[in-house]
């Protein structure tokens, strides 16, 4: 699930690592990347679905991105991208909500890393060629609103949320973007996503034991499940994946706060 820079930089050339730059603005691509790396635009594989943003697309437009990104069911796939690995983790859920993920891997560090290092950069797109592509959907993995509102009531504690925002939009200090109210989703606790990283300025994770440490103080453990959210799922991407990581059963509410907030069910300050 997580590879070093180390590790890509021996295996930079093997027939069947693809490397997968997750970017906002091509300009991040363009000004210098990771040699071979294909760019694919997030806006590529989340939709507007009934006003909400940043949903999953299509099984087969998912498909279809990633076919023309010359992923095959042989790929060993390597993500990387913008804001600190948020893209990447975004691209990760995809790829295991597309049945795909024991072949995929975030890059610890990313970019950032890598251009620590001076290692080497590349200014130009490699050819790709369309691939072939099996998929198996694990619709599962993903919250629905009415399983969030039981979720939410449930005294059995069966599983645990996080609100992956920062903390001031947890409490309520400050709005969120574009939600209709402040607060956050009843019983869910407060991880902001960055507080998994060791810094901001190279992306790495914190060490397994220190992240396992912060999910316990929020109630997580063997038995329950993992249920993360934010605005509207892109910062909750990276702590489903981190949660994963951790070896929990990790799901996403992928409307997040956004749709919460539209609708009448209550929130905490």
């Amino acid at each position: 699930m997580l590879v070093t820079t180390e590790w890509l930089a021996h295996h930079l050339h093997d027939s069947n690592v693809v490397i997968l730059c997750i970017v906002e603005s091509e300009q991040f691509y363009s000004s210098g990347h990771i040699p071979g790396s294909r760019i694919v635009q997030l806006t590529e594989i989340v939709t507007t679905r009934d006003g909400i943003p940043n949903e999953l697309a299509e099984v087969s437009a998912l498909q279809r991105v990633f076919e023309r990104a010359g992923i095959s069911n042989e790929s060993r796939i390597i993500l990387y991208g913008e804001h600190a690995g948020m893209l990447a983790a975004r691209a990760y859920l995809t790829l295991d909500y597309l049945g795909l993920a024991d072949r995929a891997a975030l890059l610890d560090g990313g970019l950032e890393k890598w251009r620590a290092e001076h290692r080497v950069e590349s200014m130009s797109a490699p050819p790709v060629g369309v691939s072939h592509l099996e998929t198996h959907s694990h619709p599962e993995i993903l919250v629905s609103l009415a399983e969030m509102t039981e979720y939410s009531r449930s005294k059995k504690k069966e599983a645990v949320l996080i609100d992956a925002r920062p903390n001031d939009e947890y409490t309520g200090a400050k709005f969120s973007r574009d939600v209709s109210k402040a607060g956050h989703i009843p019983n869910s606790v407060g991880i902001y996503w960055q507080n998994l990283l060791l810094n901001n300025s190279i992306p790495e994770l914190k060490s397994a034991d220190e992240l396992r440490e912060l999910f316990r103080a929020s109630g997580a453990s063997a038995g329950k499940e993992v249920i993360t959210y934010c605005r509207t799922g892109m910062q909750s991407s990276f702590s489903y994946f981190v949660a994963k990581y951790l070896g929990y059963k990790s799901r996403m509410y992928d409307g997040s706060f956004y749709e919460w907030s539209r609708s009448p069910l209550p929130v905490e300050h």
